[in-house]
């Protein structure tokens, strides 16, 4: 059974903040034929949703470039029919997915910082052996076990597990390297459309800075 009851209630608002732990575990045929190979060099990218215009932390995930591209969503409420997911990692990240996974984050009351920081192959694909060891995350633990997961790769020992997106992305902030993007969109505060219009095709677009 999804864990994003909101699909099934009409008119519910929903807040970027983490949603309840879940069990969802894909079948291994799925998740094969899911797999993505990205062109891009190996990376670990940490996404931060941030509310406008106070600027608290809503929500925290990672997205890891190794020998696939997956999102480690932990507690996260974004869900697509053709990504497979176990335990909040999911699985398939195309280019397009990940602007879908941004433009469900991005509207007129969050906006999505994208933190970026090149790494070996090798560090990523334990970054996403990590990920899916780590289990479901439990509501409002999205920064608790993005941070955990990040804690035991070479290079992220020093990441915090607390529960602040923000605490989070400000200690990323200060890695060697880091390559920021900045996403803003204008959809309504209410996203429970977007899910929707995302399972016809590829987004309309947002602003990227």
């Amino acid at each position: 059974m999804k864990r994003r009851a909101f699909l099934a209630a009409s008119g519910a608002t929903l807040l970027t903040a983490c949603a309840p732990a879940d069990k969802i575990w894909a079948p291994d045929e799925t998740v094969r034929a899911a797999r993505y190979v990205s062109s891009e060099p190996p990376s670990i990218t940490l996404f931060t949703v941030i509310g406008i215009p106070r600027g608290e932390g809503g929500h925290s995930a990672l997205m890891i470039n190794g020998s696939q591209r997956v999102i480690y969503d932990p507690a996260g409420s974004w869900q697509h029919p053709r990504i497979p997911e176990r335990h909040d990692v999911l699985y398939g990240i195309t280019d397009n997915f990940k602007n879908f996974y941004i433009d469900y984050h991005a509207r007129s009351t969050y906006w999505v910082a994208e933190d970026t920081v090149f790494v070996s192959r090798e560090v990523a694909d334990l970054a996403i052996a990590r990920a899916e060891a780590n289990g479901p995350g439990a509501k409002s633990f999205c920064a608790v076990e993005s941070g955990t997961v990040l804690q035991g790769v070479p290079g992220f020992e020093g990441a915090p597990t607390g529960f602040s997106p923000l605490k989070l992305r400000d200690w990323f902030l200060t890695l060697p390297g880091v390559q920021s993007k900045r996403h803003m969109d204008g959809d309504p505060a209410n996203n429970h459309n977007v899910l929707m219009r995302q399972r016809d095709g590829t987004i309309i677009g947002y602003n990227r800075g």
